[in-house]
C-alpha cells in the first residue's frame, strides 16, 4: 500500500486520531510500535554504566562521537582523530568501545511511533498482534506489535499523522491579524507574486521561516534571490544530501552567470523549469521513461532500486537502462552520461508534490512575517512559550525588525504573549506571565481575570484583596517578582522579602470574601469595604546585576538591560563577526568573537589537567567555547559568568553545531579597546579575519 504522510497543526493532531477512531472504529485503527535501538552514543553510555565507569569518563568519550544519523563506533574511530588516540592509548576506553560495539543496533526498548497510524478494512485482531499503547499515549488506545516496515510488508495501510509547529503558528497569526486589524487572511489563496515576501527571502533574514532558516539555506537564498514560487520549491528540494552539490550550478544558471545546459535536446522539456538541473524525483521518472522507454511503474522501481546504493543492484539497473536507451534509438555513450547524471538524485530527490507543499508553507510564513510581522512574531512566541532558546531567538529577531518586546507585568500581561499598543500607536509584544519559569496557567488565571474584571491593581495590597493567589505557590510568586512583573508595587528585593506576607494576606482576604466579611454597613446603609492592612514592606534597592541574573535564569533573556549592549556598540574591526553569524560553513576557519560568559563548566581531562567548556553570548546569539588545558592555564580567572571576553580560535563542529576551540583569550575593556588586558598572547595581525588553513 502507499505510504501517506499528512501534516497537521501540532496542537490538533489528537483530533485527527480521534476522528479516524470514530469514523472507522477502534477495532480497525491502531498506532504503531517502534523499537528503540542502541545507537553509538547510547551503547557507550549503557556499557559504561554496566562496567562501573564514572559518568564523566564515559561522557568524555561519548562526546567525541559525532551526533549524526547512522554513525557507528567504527565509523567514529575512523573519522575522529581524538577518539582514535584515546582508544589506542587508554586500555579502559578501549574496553569500553569494544564492548559497546557488540551492543550497537540491539533493541533497547519499545514505544509508540510518533506519527504512524494503521487503518484497516478488517478487524486488526485478525491481521496483526496488538497491545496496549505505551505510557504517555491514550490509555484506551492500542498499538501494533509489528513495526512500520512489517506493517507495510503484510499489506496494511500506514498513514503518518505528523504534528507541525509551523502550521500552528500560521493559524495563530491568522487569528491575531483578524483580531488586531480586522483582516481575514486566506492562507490557501495568497498572491504568489508578493514582492515583500521575495525581498525577505532574498535578504536571507529567514529566522522563523519554515524549511529556510538554516545558515546554509540563508546563504544560498541570498545568492539565488528567488523571484518566483518555483525557485522556493526547487531550493527546498535541492537542500539535502546528494542534490545539494548542484545548488551553485542552479543559482548561476538562474541568475544568468552561466548558460543553461541540457545533455540532450529532449531533456529541455523536462528540466526547463529548474534551469537544466535535476531537482525532483518526478524529473528522474520522466527522463527514464523518455530515454529508456520505461513505464511509470518500472521507472519508480528503478528509482527505488538505485536509492539502495547496492553495487550489484546499481550495475543491474545500469545495464537495463542502457539497453532500453539503445532500443529507443539513443547512443550507448549518451545513455551512460544520462545514467551518471541521474544516479546521485535517484535516492535522495524529493518528489515535486512534497517540495511544492513544503515550499508553500515556507511562502505562507514568509508572507505573514513580511506583511504582518508583529502578529507573526507574537504567534511564534505563543507557540514556543516555555522554550527559552526559541524565545531568545525570537527576541533577537524582534529587535532586528524594530518590534518592541515588553517585560511581563501583572497589570498588562496575559497568561501567554500578547500584542500591545501604546498611546502613540506603536505596537509591541508583551511577555506573558507563564513565559516565566515555575509559573503555570493555574497560578495566574485568577489574577488576570480579576484585573480584567476590576481594572488595574493599584498596590500590592489591592492585588491581595482582589486576586485569588491561592493557586500560586511561593516559588511562582518569587519568580514573577524576580522578572519584574510586580515592579509597579515596589522594588524586587522588597517584594521578595515580603513574599510570605503577600501570600498570607491574599489567603486571608479570600477567606473573608467567602464568609462575606469584606464589606460593612455604615449608619446610612451604604456599603463600605473593610480597611485593608498594610504590608509595610521595607524599602530595599535591587542591584541591576541581580535583576539581569534573575531575568536570564527565569525567562531566558535580559529585559532590564543587556549587559553586552555597550560592548556591542564598540565592536572593533578586530572582531570577525557576531556570534549568531558563526555557522557550519566556517569549520576550520580562525575567527575572533566577543561575548559575555553565560556558563562555564570547569572539568579535568583523564590526565587530571583542568579545562573549561563555556558558553558566551552577545545580543543576537551564543556560541560554545572549548578551552583546553594550555589556554585555560593562562586564562583560568576569566571564565566567570558575567565577564565580557574577546576570544580567538578555530571553528570546529561538535554535535552538528559550531564550536570554537580557544587559542587566546583576553578581557574586554569598555574604555579602550586597544588596551584590553591580555591574559594569553593576543592574536597577531594575520588572525584579524577568518583564515582558511
Amino acid at each position: 500500500m502507499p505510504d501517506i504522510d499528512l501534516d497537521f497543526q501540532d496542537d490538533r493532531r489528537d483530533e485527527v486520531i480521534n476522528y479516524v477512531n470514530g469514523k472507522y472504529g477502534g477495532d480497525y485503527v491502531a498506532q504503531i510500535i517502534t523499537f528503540g535501538t542502541l545507537a553509538a552514543r547510547a551503547a557507550l553510555r549503557d556499557t559504561g554504566r554496566a562496567l562501573g565507569i564514572s559518568y564523566s569518563d564515559v561522557d568524555r568519550v561519548a562526546r567525541l562521537v559525532p551526533a549524526t544519523v547512522d554513525i557507528t563506533l567504527e565509523g567514529a574511530l575512523q573519522n575522529e582523530r581524538e577518539l582514535m588516540e584515546i582508544y589506542t592509548q587508554d586500555e579502559q576506553v578501549k574496553k569500553l568501545i569494544d564492548s559497546a560495539k557488540k551492543l550497537e543496533g540491539l533493541t533497547r526498548h519499545s514505544s509508540t511511533h510518533a506519527a504512524g497510524i494503521v487503518i484497516s478494512r478488517e478487524p486488526l485482531t485478525d491481521l496483526v498482534p496488538l497491545q496496549k499503547a505505551t505510557k504517555g499515549a491514550d490509555s484506551s488506545s492500542t498499538m501494533t506489535q509489528y513495526s512500520m516496515d512489517n506493517i507495510a510488508r503484510i499489506g496494511l495501510l500506514k498513514m503518518d499523522f505528523l504534528g507541525l509547529a509551523n502550521l500552528t503558528i500560521l493559524n495563530k497569526a491568522r487569528e491575531l491579524i483578524k483580531q488586531t486589524k480586522g483582516i481575514e487572511v486566506d492562507l490557501l489563496h495568497l498572491p504568489l507574486d508578493d514582492q515583500k515576501s521575495y525581498n525577505l527571502l532574498s535578504s536571507g533574514e529567514t529566522s522563523g521561516i519554515f524549511q529556510l532558516e538554516s545558515s546554509g539555506m540563508r546563504r544560498y537564498l541570498k545568492e539565488l534571490k528567488p523571484a518566483n514560487f518555483s525557485d522556493i520549491a526547487a531550493m527546498v528540494a535541492l537542500y539535502r544530501p546528494g542534490p545539494m552539490e548542484h545548488i551553485p550550478t542552479f543559482i548561476k544558471a538562474k541568475n544568468g552567470q552561466e548558460p543553461i545546459r541540457y545533455i540532450h535536446p529532449v531533456m529541455e522539456n523536462i528540466l526547463k523549469e529548474t534551469y537544466g538541473v535535476i531537482v525532483y524525483q518526478d524529473q528522474v521518472l520522466y527522463i527514464v521513461r523518455t530515454i529508456a522507454g520505461y513505464s511509470f511503474g518500472k521507472a519508480d522501481i528503478f528509482r527505488k532500486a538505485m536509492g539502495k546504493k547496492k553495487p550489484e543492484v546499481m550495475q543491474k539497473e545500469r545495464q537495463n537502462f542502457i539497453a532500453g536507451a539503445v532500443k529507443q534509438g539513443y547512443s550507448e555513450e549518451l545513455a551512460v552520461k544520462i545514467f551518471e547524471l541521474i544516479e546521485p538524485f535517484a535516492g535522495y530527490a524529493f518528489n515535486k508534490a512534497h517540495s511544492v507543499s513544503y515550499a508553500y508553507i515556507a511562502y505562507q510564513t514568509a508572507y505573514l512575517k513580511s506583511n504582518y510581522s508583529v502578529e507573526y512574531m507574537a504567534a511564534f512566541f505563543m507557540k514556543h512559550v516555555g522554550d527559552q532558546e526559541k524565545v531568545q531567538t525570537a527576541v533577537a529577531e524582534c529587535h532586528r525588525l524594530g518590534i518592541p518586546v515588553l517585560p511581563p507585568d501583572i497589570n498588562a500581561s496575559e497568561g501567554n504573549f500578547s500584542i500591545e499598543t501604546d498611546l502613540q500607536g506603536r505596537r509591541g509584544i508583551r511577555f506573558g506571565l507563564t513565559a516565566t519559569k515555575n509559573v503555570g496557567d493555574g497560578a495566574v488565571e485568577a489574577t488576570v481575570e480579576a484585573r480584567k474584571t476590576g481594572g488595574k491593581f493599584t498596590s500590592i495590597e489591592d492585588l491581595c484583596r482582589r486576586a485569588d493567589l491561592r493557586g500560586m505557590n511561593r516559588r511562582a510568586l518569587e519568580s514573577l517578582i524576580k522578572v519584574g512583573a510586580l515592579d509597579s508595587f515596589g522594588s524586587r528585593s522588597s517584594l521578595l522579602q515580603g513574599a510570605e506576607k503577600i501570600l498570607s494576606l491574599s489567603a486571608g482576604q479570600q477567606r473573608l470574601k467567602e464568609s462575606g466579611q469584606t464589606n460593612m454597613f455604615d449608619l446610612f446603609g451604604q456599603s463600605q469595604s473593610v480597611p485593608l492592612p498594610s504590608l509595610e514592606l521595607a524599602p530595599v534597592d535591587t542591584p541591576l546585576k541581580d535583576r539581569l541574573v534573575w531575568e536570564k535564569e527565569l525567562i531566558g533573556v535580559y529585559l532590564s538591560e543587556h549587559p553586552f549592549a555597550r560592548a556591542a556598540s564598540q565592536l572593533s574591526k578586530d572582531v570577525t563577526c557576531f556570534l549568531s553569524e558563526v555557522n557550519l560553513e566556517m569549520a576550520g576557519k580562525r575567527i575572533i568573537v566577543r561575548g559575555i560568559v553565560t556558563s562555564a563548566r570547569h572539568l579535568n581531562t583523564k590526565e587530571g589537567k583542568p579545562f573549561v567548556m563555556a558558553t558566551i553570548e552577545d545580543l543576537a546569539g551564543n556560541l560554545d567555547i572549548s578551552v583546553w588545558p594550555e589556554v585555560y592555564q593562562k586564562s583560568r580567572e576569566l571564565w566567570v559568568e558575567g565577564n565580557i571576553l574577546d576570544v580567538t580560535g578555530k571553528v570546529k563542529l561538535r554535535d552538528e553545531k559550531p564550536n570554537l576551540v580557544a587559542e587566546a583569550v583576553w578581557t574586554y575593556k569598555e574604555s579602550d579597546v586597544s588596551q584590553n588586558q591580555s591574559i594569553s598572547e593576543k592574536p597577531d595581525e594575520k588572525v584579524k579575519a577568518p583564515v582558511n588553513d
